[in-house]
């Protein structure tokens, strides 16, 4: 399972043209899930994502997470992560879990991250979005479990 986290000042995430979900300051999450995954390592990347420190203290370092800063998080579900890129021109998708297990595990990610406090906006699984981000910094971050 991978997350690239986007630290932004503010994100949104369209499906035909509605807003279907939408953060104020904190982080994209582009949730990609493989094969073999579990809900251990669900558990894993939410700890991660919840306490990286990424966010600027008062003396300009990265020394605060998401949740020191009551951030927001907007998770979208990225198929394309699983992508194995390393041989010819097209990208292969074998290592990418069948979209049952996929969507559980996106779907327990979102359950958990709610339990833990986080203010928590989605995408909606499996659909053509548009993500509209301003990436503060820019900063981003590809965490791997």
């Amino acid at each position: 399972m991978q997350g690239l986290i986007q630290r932004v000042s503010f994100a949104k995430v369209e499906v035909a043209g509605v807003t279907v979900g939408e953060i104020e300051k904190g982080l994209v999450l582009l949730l990609g899930v493989e094969k073999e995954d579990t809900e251990a390592h669900v558990a894993k990347l939410l700890h991660k994502v919840s306490n990286y420190r990424i966010f600027t203290d008062n003396d300009g370092k990265m020394n605060l997470s998401l949740k020191d800063i009551a951030g927001e998080l907007l998770v979208v579900s990225q198929f394309t992560l699983a992508a194995d890129t390393q041989k010819g021109m097209r990208p292969s998708f074998s290592s990418a879990a069948v979209p049952e297990r996929a969507n559980a595990l996106y779907e327990l990610f979102v359950e958990q991250a709610k339990e833990s406090g986080v203010k928590v906006a989605t995408g909606q699984f499996a659909a053509d979005m548009q993500v509209t981000l301003c990436n503060d910094g820019p900063v981003t971050f590809n965490l791997k479990v």
